[in-house]
């Protein structure tokens, strides 16, 4: 399973960096009046892992709740 899943990540990694070399122009995102212009390839990058961190955070979340959830339940 773990060469499986190695495997797996090798093709990902490949394809990312495939997509990087790729699309190398430079492109604006904008929100309000703050604006940021890099290359494609750093804006998608770094927008999934910020999408890494922010479905970390949820999956932690979620984890502690329904920790807390048994606690209770088991206290009564």
């Amino acid at each position: 399973m773990r060469f499986v899943l190695g495997l797996i990540l090798l093709i990902f990694l490949a394809a990312v960096c495939l997509f990087a070399v790729q699309n190398t122009q430079p492109i604006t995102v904008r929100f309000w009046n703050w604006g940021l212009t890099a290359p494609v390839a750093i804006l998608a990058i770094g927008t999934y892992l910020l999408g890494m961190i922010s479905g970390w955070n949820v999956i932690a979340f979620v984890r502690s709740s329904i920790h807390r959830m048994r606690s209770n339940h088991s206290r009564t």
